[in-house]
């Protein structure tokens, strides 16, 4: 309780930056939910990884807006392979939305930030074989779920 009213002020800042001031506090509230329900996995100070966690969910936010559900014929561009790559690019992210909160951030924070993996198990409170084996769980059930759904 203390950790999250120390934090949040970070957070909307962050959240801010990204969405301005309308949908930033929605954002922060689900990151801190997010941190909530991650409570025993995660080490202390969790400023770090609540600021990344705020900033994927900023970005998660803007892509969703980007890419509404509701097609029309007109919005559809006549690049067919880049329509493609945005429709697979959406799908993915909607089933790794799906994944348990720590599989998300393991996953976010290796393949949109680019991290190494002693850096994210160092920021986790975790050890390096946890974090590869919890990436391999993620990897491999986005990509049972994606051939489920789409590929039939």
């Amino acid at each position: 309780m203390e950790e999250a009213r120390r934090v949040r002020p970070q957070l909307l800042l962050v959240a801010r930056r990204y969405l301005g001031d309308d949908d930033a506090e929605d954002v922060v509230q689900d990151a801190l939910l997010r941190l909530w329900q991650m409570v025993g996995e995660v080490r202390r100070p969790m400023d770090a990884l609540a600021s990344v966690l705020t900033r994927n969910l900023c970005i998660s936010q803007l892509r969703r807006q980007r890419f509404p559900s509701g097609l029309s014929e007109e919005n559809i561009t006549s690049e067919d392979s880049d329509y493609a790559d945005d429709e697979r690019l959406s799908r993915m992210l909607a089933i790794i939305e799906t994944l348990p909160s720590l599989q998300q951030t393991i996953l976010r924070l290796r393949h949109i930030e680019g991290m190494e993996m002693k850096d994210i198990a160092t920021l986790i409170g975790s050890n390096e074989v946890a974090i590869r084996k919890a990436l391999s769980r993620a990897r491999q059930t986005v990509r049972i779920q994606y051939l489920k759904q789409y590929e039939r």
